[in-house]
């Protein structure tokens, strides 16, 4: 028990605010798996509860995963604070949007048929440009080379960026797709393609977290500098199949 109080303790003020609503937001998700179970309905399409649980747990672990990496990287004191304040009320806001139109039985994404629900897709939009500028800022961070870790660790971290960046250029994607298709006038298309990529979209996200995680293990393991970089070098290589295979597996679907 001394271990984890003490590295709380050790933790910034704004750190542990966001692990605290990094697990307010998994909580989100999984209490949405209960209502799921009860309530029933379709797990896919543009009116679910596959969307409270996948955001609420997905939004819940990147942003734990980007607090604990970023204090890997050199920012100044009110940059931290400011970039990963807005990081986390950003996701907190994501997340409430998805949830109240679940709640609402209506779509969240490009639905702009009452002005309510004009407000809150407008708002998910922003969020995401929001998320996009705070994390490049970090990812930029990290390719720069500043970073106060191991040589393993710094690798697993730039590629986990990497991985990351793709993953919010694909989510873009997405919904420029969904737009282009719903003004044109082919809204169930729009709703029905816009998560096309949605699993290349998931895997390359959370690389932010594995692939770290791995080198953070291999820390505790016997092994020498050069050792451990290979590992990480081939944990990489892997990572980039799996994305491979999420993208071959979407295209045949």
């Amino acid at each position: 028990m001394d271990g984890p109080r003490s590295y709380w303790r050790q933790l910034r003020r704004t750190e542990r605010v966001c692990y605290l609503l990094g697990a307010v937001l998994i909580a989100s998700g999984l209490l949405h798996v209960g209502v799921f179970a009860i309530d029933g309905g379709p797990l896919y399409g543009p009116v679910s509860w596959r969307k409270p649980i996948t955001f609420g747990l997905s939004f819940g672990t990147t942003l734990i995963s980007v607090t604990w990496v970023a204090s890997y990287l050199t920012l100044s004191p009110k940059a931290r604070a400011w970039l990963l304040g807005i990081f986390a009320a950003d996701c907190i806001l994501e997340v409430a949007g998805i949830t109240i139109q679940a709640w609402r039985h209506v779509p969240s994404h490009f639905n702009t048929e009452t002005p309510l629900n004009t407000v809150i897709a407008m708002n998910l939009a922003v969020g995401g440009g929001v998320l996009i500028i705070v994390l490049s800022t970090l990812a930029l961070t990290a390719f720069r080379g500043y970073i106060d870790a191991p040589p393993d660790l710094r690798r697993a971290l730039r590629a986990g960026f990497a991985f990351l960046i793709i993953g919010l250029a694909v989510g873009a994607s997405m919904i420029a797709r969904g737009e282009i298709l719903i003004k044109s006038g082919h809204r169930q298309a729009g709703y029905d393609t816009a998560g096309s990529l949605k699993w290349v979209h998931g895997v390359t996200l959370h690389a932010i977290l594995v692939l770290p995680a791995v080198a953070l293990l291999l820390a505790h393991r016997d092994w020498d500098e050069q050792h451990r970089i290979r590992a990480i070098t081939t944990a990489i290589g892997l990572y980039s199949l799996a994305t491979t295979a999420a993208l071959v597996i979407t295209l045949i679907r």
